[in-house]
């Protein structure tokens, strides 16, 4: 029996080998076994068998097929998960922050999708996404926090999806960010693309992938505010980049800036705390809504007491 997976190729204006991409996507895909799918007819880009030299292009959609004698699974993992909600069809989750969602070319142990498949297997889980990120419909980074969606099947998968790009799903973040803002509420509508200059970062780039932020301020100290955001797309580190485009980048967060608070966090400091949906059987409407996080939490402390 074959199983499938797929990576999409996000390097805007910039191209790349097929046979070099993949073996760079996953730690069991080494260049020989590259080669031997290649030649085994059991990769395809966009739907089309091509050769291992076709140079792929941004947004290009990479599926391969793993037949029995290269058979691959994600293992289990007996990793407890914070469910919030659960019915037939889907599980909402609180991730914790330092847990990546599903695994990569480097980690492939320790992730969201090794406890739910300890728990519902593959079998309890969509299969939309490939044997890496069974169930999974969205992700949070690795050190945000928060609600995830995840799918028990093909049906709540592509209900969920919809949801998300339809904008019927309504999901919020909670930030602290540096800096006062001169309104109370803002848009920022910048497109986003991998970094030319640093690959492992995302940024504002002309012909990068359509991105809307919406955010509210809710509390204003000295130097920093307190915003509630809601994602009108869903793009890599979109809340992350968009906030550091307008200077007002979010606390503690090392990638997009260098400044450090007073307060050490595990992570930047940003939370998935409101989720809204409609179930997939029914309709009734799902409202959830988590308390703030340690790292929240421990940085409006330290701000407040300043007041």
């Amino acid at each position: 029996m074959e199983k499938k997976f797929s990576f999409t190729f996000e390097n805007i204006g910039q191209k790349c080998r097929l046979d070099s991409f993949l073996s760079g996507q996953a730690e069991f895909l080494s260049r020989s076994k590259v080669q031997k799918l290649i030649d085994n007819n059991q990769v395809r880009v966009n739907g089309n068998i091509e050769k291992a030299s076709y140079k792929l292009k941004t947004d290009d959609v990479v599926e391969v097929s793993l037949s029995d004698d290269l058979s691959f699974t994600i293992e289990g993992e007996n990793i407890p998960l914070d469910i919030v909600y659960e019915d037939d069809n889907l599980i909402v989750i609180n991730k914790p922050k330092q847990m990546l969602t599903h695994p990569t070319s480097k980690e492939l142990t320790g992730t969201l999708v090794n406890a739910l498949l300890y728990r519902y297997g593959y079998e309890g889980l969509s299969d939309i996404n490939g044997i890496l990120r069974p169930g999974i419909v969205h992700r949070l980074d690795r050190d945000t926090s928060g609600l995830i969606m995840v799918a028990k099947n093909n049906f709540a998968h592509n209900y969920l999806a919809e949801g998300i790009k339809n904008k019927t799903i309504v999901r919020k973040y909670i930030s602290v960010v540096n800096g006062v803002f001169s309104e109370e509420t803002g848009i920022i509508d910048k497109p986003i693309g991998r970094s030319f200059s640093q690959p492992k970062k995302m940024a504002i780039v002309e012909g990068g992938k359509p991105s809307v932020t919406l955010y509210r301020v809710l509390e204003t100290f000295k130097a920093h505010s307190l915003i509630e955001l809601n994602l009108k797309t869903g793009r890599t580190h979109q809340i992350r980049v968009h906030m550091a485009s307008i200077n007002h980048p979010v606390v503690n967060d090392s990638l997009y800036t260098g400044l450090r608070f007073k307060v050490t966090t595990t992570g930047q400091v940003l939370q998935s705390y409101k989720l809204t949906f409609a179930k997939p059987d029914n309709n009734d409407i799902i409202n959830l809504e988590l308390e703030y996080d340690s790292d929240v939490k421990r940085v409006l402390n330290c701000l407040r007491s300043l007041k």
